[in-house]
């Protein structure tokens, strides 16, 4: 019964051009002055696959008229789950369909267009007959990535060696979260950051994408493979063990990337910290 149900969604499962089609009749009913798009669907560069959905804004005059009554959004479909985001001026609706299609709907007035424009780094206009856009361009280079400057490898330095002693503090205190969101949410993201400018001290600005998603194509391999290995954060003893790789890895490419910019780094620093680990995770 549950595959016939999964073969039949499948069936059922409409395409991009069914999609866009349905985007741009829905908005004819309900007074839309513009229509746009962005997300995956307009970078070249992004993976093409079901899991893409439809980053699509209505720009509208009246936010509160087309709020008050939202049975108009049933015209896209039946959903699984939805959920409804207040950001700024503009009201979002993320809605999954059954048959796997989802679309993330930005109601936006159009004197927040800027707003909107601000917070994307592609987008392609479908409507617009009232030139609403017309003041505003693309900025693709949200996520592009520039050379180090030798104080913002100081201060990337800085925070790693700083917050490793936050997550030593927590393995200690048998604090699996804290550790994990530390470890991840900021050494490692530091790793990547540097990781990233030795890219950039080769090739100049890159286009690394959102949370550095192309960041591993101008790397090799290898580089990836151990990054990735650092990711296993399910027990305590995980997270020591990728600690110390981080703080490791982190040391060695730092000298690197300081070496071939000719930047100062604190070696001491670096070898305090990992002595310093050592010492409380000894016996742990």
């Amino acid at each position: 019964m549950k595959n016939n149900l999964i073969k039949d969604r499948c069936r059922k499962y409409r395409n991009q051009e069914q999609m866009l089609r349905l985007i741009l009749q829905v908005p004819e009913n309900i007074q839309v002055e513009a229509v746009a798009m962005s997300g995956s669907r307009t970078d070249t560069k992004a993976l093409k696959d079901e899991f893409q959905d439809y980053d699509v804004v209505y720009v509208e005059d009246d936010l509160d008229n087309l709020t008050r009554d939202l049975s108009w959004l049933d015209r896209f479909g039946k959903r699984i789950i939805e959920q409804e985001v207040t950001l700024g001026h503009r009201r979002l609706y993320l809605m999954l369909f059954e048959d796997g299609n989802r679309i993330d709907l930005t109601l936006c007035p159009k004197e927040d267009i800027n707003e909107w424009v601000d917070s994307e780094a592609c987008f392609t206009v479908l409507v617009d007959d009232k030139g609403l856009f017309e003041s505003y361009s693309p900025s693709p280079q949200r996520f592009w990535i520039h050379p180090a400057s030798e104080t913002d490898f100081k201060k990337a330095c800085n925070e790693f060696w700083w917050v490793s002693a936050y997550v030593v503090k927590a393995i200690r205190r048998n604090q699996l979260i804290y550790a994990t969101d530390h470890l991840y949410g900021i050494c490692q993201q530091e790793l990547l950051k540097v990781l990233a400018w030795q890219v950039t001290s080769d090739k100049g600005v890159v286009d690394i994408g959102k949370n550095y998603k192309y960041l591993f194509q101008y790397l090799p391999a290898e580089q990836e493979k151990e990054f990735s290995a650092l990711l296993d954060l399910s027990s305590f003893d995980k997270i020591t063990q990728s600690l110390f790789s981080t703080m490791k890895g982190f040391d060695r490419e730092a000298q690197f990337l300081a070496q071939k910019m000719g930047f100062a780094y604190d070696m001491e620093v670096a070898e305090k910290m990992i002595s310093y680990a050592k010492e409380k995770l000894s016996n742990h």
